[in-house]
């Protein structure tokens, strides 16, 4: 008699959706949650304790095109979809 097999989970993907994300969807969460963790969370804390915010924030996110990411490029946004956009979110 063999003993039952072990069901595998994944804690930080737990729907296994990021087998479902294109190379440009792992790319953009990828960079946000980059972004977010080195410069956007330090940032943060201290804007909350000085009760001030850094405009520079708002500039660094809109280079990164993280603003609008589903506004078309003739528009001047990134074209990408509305995955992309949750992703940023």
């Amino acid at each position: 008699m063999s003993s039952p097999q072990k069901a595998f989970f994944h804690w930080d993907d737990p729907l296994l959706l990021d087998a479902q994300l294109t190379d440009e969807e792992r790319m953009v969460r990828e960079s946000a949650r980059a972004y977010s963790q080195d410069r956007l969370a330090p940032r943060v804390l201290q804007a909350f304790r000085h009760e001030q915010t850094d405009p520079a924030i708002f500039r660094e996110m809109g280079e990164l095109g993280l603003h609008g990411p589903t506004i078309p490029e003739t528009y001047g946004g990134s074209g990408l979809n509305y995955v992309c956009y949750g992703l940023v979110a």
